[in-house]
């Protein structure tokens, strides 16, 4: 065999072994997005209404001094276990889009309080912008009064996320996910299930750094 065949099938041999690499990358990538959806999907479904100090309501958009319907819903189911004597007080997050508007979990607050709740039983965060925030916030609002059981309320398609931060925060916190949820279709899940995807997946990979 001269030298240029020799070379040709060396270059070959690199190509496949390349291609195999690429395919195995790939499907290694596939596998985990599809496990990472069902997981996200069939947790969603999993609720512990166990009786809790406090529920903590993540924050979601308001419309001015209305929450949107999302965060309504959210709110709404909060005020359901509030009622139903599954919590003591509510935990609202949510910071402020900007300087001239109101922080979500004043919008949330000031909801609850014309349905009925007394502001007694009402804690606030006004700085949180991002899920993780939400939850150490609220951690450290409820440790100053005394709390350490909470349930998390969110979407069901949030629910997956929430609890594994809550988790590595070391929360003794239980899924209450709302049967409210502005996302009832098929339609408007999906896209709701893709962004949770992404943003699941890049807190595992990132967990290890933080």
């Amino acid at each position: 065999m001269n030298n240029v065949n020799r070379s040709r099938k060396v270059v070959g041999s690199r190509r496949k072994t390349i291609r195999r690499i690429v395919l195995s990358a790939a499907a290694v990538i596939m596998a985990y997005m599809v496990y990472a959806a069902v997981a996200i999907w069939t947790y969603g479904a999993k609720t512990e209404p166990v009786k809790s100090d406090a529920a903590i309501v993540l924050g979601a958009a308001v419309w001015g001094d209305k929450p949107s319907p999302v965060f309504q819903g959210r709110i709404d189911h909060a005020l359901w276990l509030y009622k139903h004597q599954y919590v003591d007080k509510l935990i609202f997050t949510g910071g402020r889009g900007s300087d001239l508007e109101s922080a979500e979990s004043e919008v949330a607050r000031d909801y609850a309080i014309a349905r009925g709740v007394p502001e007694a039983d009402i804690l606030i965060e006004t700085v949180s912008k991002i899920t993780e925030e939400n939850l150490s916030h609220a951690q450290a609002v409820g440790e100053q009064e005394g709390l350490s059981t909470y349930l998390i309320v969110s979407d069901r398609l949030h629910m997956k996320r929430a609890m594994t931060m809550a988790d590595d925060y070391g929360m003794k916190a239980y899924p209450s996910p709302t049967d409210r949820s502005a996302y009832q279709s098929f339609r408007s899940k999906v896209p709701f299930l893709l962004r949770e995807m992404f943003y699941y997946t890049g807190y595992v990979v990132l967990s290890p750094f933080r």
